[in-house]
């Protein structure tokens, strides 16, 4: 496995009958996971769907070293570090997984009708932004249609930044972009009226409320101007911060009985994720989670992290598990003898 010789398979099934580990989902969770069991040398698996959820976006940001670099550029790199290592990777959607007999490890099933089956599995599917439902909002999600200050905030700072409240997040996320501009607009929109205390605070940061529904965007030059409201007023901003709700990619893992968590705010489910724990280890023996399927507001760092930390928990415990293999199969081979030769370590 530690060759460096390339070993893509992109395209095409995996080369073997079974791997030590398929990581399903290609992003900086599932290619950092797949990277460390590589390096351990574990066979490995990935098995992409091609949509990562940062495409639109310019650049990934606040990541030490590689700040500003395009997503499509850091996921090429990373696949080459694990294909250098003796990783392959596959293009392919995973429609359901299940467990073997036995527990003989699992068997993950494509959309085209091939299977594969692994003795771990590494889940990095991400997850899915659901936008509210105003006319002109997806097409400029990741450009100017944002969600995250620490991620998009320095590149609108001091430009009228609109917030569209659509449920319980609305004046917290006007109270912390105002940190990145004096001109921000908090529209009302399908979101609960601000108590007293929180007009206060609005107030104090000199933030505008404006009441009434958004029904769509205003382009110019394909560059975002302002967004209409029912009542035919045009508002210009030059960015609008809206507050998806985050859906956990993770269908095709009902056969495993691993369902998804909904994390509710104030009676309203903002997103769900599979639990975990802090290694990614799910309530499924077997089964690792990492990157934003288990923790939505991950940033890409973040979810590197979460993938090097289930790729090792992985190869642990297919260590542990090969120790009791080989200590039954020694008892197995005879009557157990122990020597001073036994007891020494080999030199």
């Amino acid at each position: 496995m530690g060759t460096r010789e390339q070993s893509s398979t992109r395209g095409r099934l995996g080369t073997a009958d079974r791997y030590d580990a398929v990581v399903i989902g290609g992003g900086a969770a599932g290619l950092s996971g797949a990277l460390t069991l590589a390096r351990a040398r574990r066979s490995v698996l990935v098995i992409d769907e091609g949509r990562p959820r940062n495409a639109p976006a310019s650049g990934i940001h606040g990541y030490l070293g590689l700040d500003g670099t395009a997503p499509a550029e850091l996921l090429a790199a990373g696949r080459r570090e694990v294909t250098g290592y003796g990783g392959e990777i596959v293009d392919g959607t995973v429609v359901t997984a299940r467990r073997l007999a036995d527990d003989a490890g699992f068997r993950v099933e494509l959309a085209d009708g091939s299977s594969v089956t692994a003795a771990r599995l590494l889940v990095t599917t991400g997850l899915t932004d659901e936008l509210p439902e105003v006319p002109g909002l997806a097409g400029r999600w990741g450009r100017e249609v944002l969600h995250c200050p620490y991620c998009h905030g320095w590149e609108v700072r001091d430009e009228p930044i609109g917030v569209l409240s659509s449920g319980p997040l609305g004046v917290h996320q006007a109270l912390m972009w105002r940190q990145w501009s004096k001109d921000v607009t908090l529209f009302l929109h399908t979101g609960p009226e601000p108590d007293d205390e929180e007009y206060e605070r609005l107030a104090a940061r000199e933030i505008s409320v404006v009441d009434g529904e958004v029904t769509g965007v205003e382009v110019t030059g394909d560059r975002l101007a302002g967004v209409r409201l029912a009542d035919g007023r045009t508002l210009p901003c030059q960015a609008v911060v809206v507050a998806p709700r985050f859906t956990a990619r993770a269908g095709f893992l009902t056969g495993l009985g691993l369902d998804v968590t909904e994390q509710e705010m104030s009676g309203h489910v903002v997103a769900t994720h599979i639990a975990a724990d802090p290694t990614g280890a799910t309530g499924v023996p077997g089964v690792w989670v990492a990157g934003n399927v288990t923790n939505p507001t991950a940033q890409v760092n973040a979810a590197a992290t979460g993938g090097t930390l289930a790729g090792a928990a992985i190869n642990a415990d297919l260590t542990a598990e090969e120790i009791r293999v080989a200590v039954a199969e020694r008892r197995a081979s005879g009557p157990a003898r122990t020597t001073t030769d036994d007891r020494k370590a080999p030199r």
